[in-house]
């Protein structure tokens, strides 16, 4: 079940490692269950310092019968009593209670129990939340905060807007509320770039922007104010040779942009993002700078002494198309 759309469940199996995710799931629930009827007991169990009975106390009618909810935490960590006692709640889930199981897929700890809910064992539900980690999986993210709340937003203005915090996907989440509850219309770029110009400014797409559309000086003044916002090499890195590994893909190719993204498993704006990048670009200066990228890459990570001077060559590579020319003394 997606986590944008959870339903209560007898048990809910809520697994993997994106944390924002799982809390939205969680709350969804919740209010759901809340709106249904107010007086909705929620309870809290760590189960990995679970004490023994404590999960058919929590789930057991109450004496006027109010609707129970009862969040397990740590079930990636969970205690041999708390298995055993999972399991068989399974095989008779209390009427009334919703059981919600956090797993995080830090452990296979509790897979006997992960198998029986995915199983559909006492009416259970899984709700994944895997690891967002692509640049095309935070723009899905950011683009389905908008579509959940019924709002638009212009996809340069997406884009900056993921590149601004490419890093954090809370503090993603926290921006897309943010011009979602400020902002009356449709999101701009201009709105994005009043919000979170800052950010904007030194995101590491920002640099390996202006790089490859060979800005040489705006690419070196957006470098150094990364750098001095506390900018890791190592991700830059990694952007400018997605965005070149982009290019690369679709050079050369005529195909409708629908067509391309489907057969390269990429999407469509990443297609016409990629066919605009390569204007003034030829092979043989997409090569090197690839193969500039390459080097970076691995002095970046050990390779060198000096992964800022490494970093700094490889943008001007890129921006002004030619080999390396070593400056003067």
């Amino acid at each position: 079940m997606p986590w944008r759309q959870p339903r209560p469940a007898p048990v809910v199996l809520i697994s993997g490692p994106e944390e924002i995710c799982a809390e939205r799931a969680a709350s969804g629930i919740r209010e759901q269950l809340r709106a249904e009827d107010p007086s909705l007991e929620v309870s809290d169990i760590d189960a990995s310092v679970y004490e023994s009975g404590t999960l058919l106390g929590v789930t057991s009618p109450s004496l006027f019968g109010e609707p129970r909810l009862v969040r397990v935490s740590s079930v990636e960590k969970c205690s041999d009593a708390f298995l055993a006692e999972a399991v068989s709640y399974l095989n008779a889930p209390q009427e009334g209670a919703t059981v919600i199981l956090r797993h995080t897929g830090a452990s296979v700890r509790g897979k006997k129990l992960l198998d029986a809910v995915r199983a559909g064992t006492g009416g259970g539900i899984e709700i994944p939340c895997p690891a967002v980690k692509r640049e095309s999986d935070r723009y899905d993210f950011a683009a389905g905060e908008f579509q959940a709340a019924g709002r638009r937003i212009a996809p340069v203005a997406l884009r900056a807007l993921v590149g601004a915090f490419s890093d954090d996907l809370t503090e993603l989440a926290a921006a897309c509320q943010q011009l979602i509850s400020d902002v009356e219309g449709d999101v701009s770029e201009e709105i994005v770039t009043r919000y979170y110009g800052g950010r904007v400014e030194t995101s590491a797409f920002a640099v390996a922007d202006t790089a490859i559309a060979g800005r040489y000086g705006d690419a070196l003044l957006a470098l150094r104010q990364a750098l001095a916002s506390g900018a890791d090499p190592v991700p830059m890195v990694a952007a400018i040779a997605m965005k070149l590994r982009g290019m690369a893909r679709v050079a050369g190719s005529r195909e409708p942009a629908a067509a391309l993204a489907s057969r390269l498993g990429m999407k469509d704006w990443q297609v016409d993002r990629a066919r605009r990048d390569l204007s003034g670009w030829t092979q043989d200066s997409l090569g090197m700078a690839i193969q500039a990228c390459a080097r970076a890459d691995a002095e970046v990570k050990g390779a060198s002494r000096d992964p800022i001077f490494a970093l700094e060559r490889l943008i001007t590579i890129i921006a002004t198309r030619a080999p390396y020319a070593t400056p003067a003394r």
